[in-house]
């Protein structure tokens, strides 16, 4: 899997970096994408990056402030004139239907493929399929902000070609049910258990997406667990009464949320404008002090993870 930013600022754009978004590409067998809040001018952050926008098959809202929201209408618009057909799900808190709807009327804009939307609640599953569940959870913000689980089902094992081999078995169909776990009957009348010839499943991942939130031990146990945290970071340690009055979160918090979670890695992102890049050094220490598996996303960063 691989994940790129498209926008990592608050607020407002900067000429370094845009407002929220990012991109996570499952790098499956349909190249599926999925992107995660849709600021201003997020699709013209995608003609930097090789991502095609008709790949994008799920759109993740955290919130409606504008700075996660204002890129929308644009990207569904520029999807379907770029001929797009494939079907396409929203997930937004409440009101994300009437935004997207309004935006679609008043402009006349039709789009040319099937757009389903839906609208989130606290704890919801919004998918449990053979690859990924994911769940959201609503956090501490000004508005109702929601937080995203992905938890990525386990990968079977490889079968043990060596194994196979040292016990005679011949190629053909049939190892396919081997490497399925199955049992198989030979020719030769033996009856093999498929259990035997397979490795350990590979653990699947675990990435907790936290929209816009005050710190709080509910994001604490959201996370538990996870492969990867993405947290949204506004504030400077020494600015933690900002962040609690505006509902946001700093470098440190963020980073007690992955220590007190057991999470492997950190990233940080939605930096406020005020810090610029000689700041962004002591922003990184103070989380790393921490935490030390932790990063700060730039705009178009991208991160190979899994």
């Amino acid at each position: 899997m691989k994940i790129t930013f498209l926008g990592t600022g608050s607020g407002v754009p900067a000429k370094h970096r845009n407002v929220s978004s990012f991109a996570l590409q499952l790098m499956n067998k349909t190249g599926s994408i999925w992107l995660f809040d849709c600021g201003e001018a997020t699709q013209h952050q995608i003609l930097h990056t090789p991502i095609k926008t008709r790949r994008i098959e799920k759109i993740f809202i955290t919130h409606l402030h504008g700075d996660h929201i204002y890129g929308l209408p644009g990207l569904l618009g520029s999807r379907s004139f770029q001929g797009a057909e494939e079907p396409l799900t929203v997930y937004g808190p409440r009101g994300i239907e009437e935004f997207i709807q309004t935006s679609l009327n008043v402009s006349q804009t039709c789009l040319k493929y099937p757009l389903e939307i839906k609208e989130l609640r606290a704890g919801d599953i919004l998918m449990n399929d053979e690859e990924w569940c994911v769940r959201c959870e609503q956090l501490e913000h000004g508005i109702p902000s929601f937080g995203f689980r992905l938890e990525q089902k386990d990968t079977p094992g490889p079968l043990l070609i060596e194994k196979v081999k040292e016990a005679a078995i011949p190629t053909g169909p049939h190892l396919k049910l081997l490497k399925e776990g199955k049992d198989i009957t030979l020719e030769d009348g033996r009856v093999i258990r498929g259990k035997d010839f397979v490795g350990p499943p590979k653990p699947g991942m675990i990435i907790a997406v936290l929209g816009d939130t005050r710190f709080s031990e509910k994001s604490i146990q959201f996370c538990i667990g996870a492969d990867l945290i993405i947290h949204e970071a506004t504030f400077r340690k020494m600015d933690e009464q900002l962040a609690n009055d505006y509902f946001h979160s700093t470098t440190v918090q963020a980073a007690e949320v992955a220590l007190k979670a057991d999470a492997k890695m950190l990233i940080l992102n939605h930096i406020s404008s005020r810090y610029q890049s000689p700041d962004i050094e002591e922003l990184l220490h103070e989380a790393r002090e921490i935490f030390p598996n932790t990063f700060i996303a730039e705009d178009f960063s991208t991160f190979n993870i899994g």
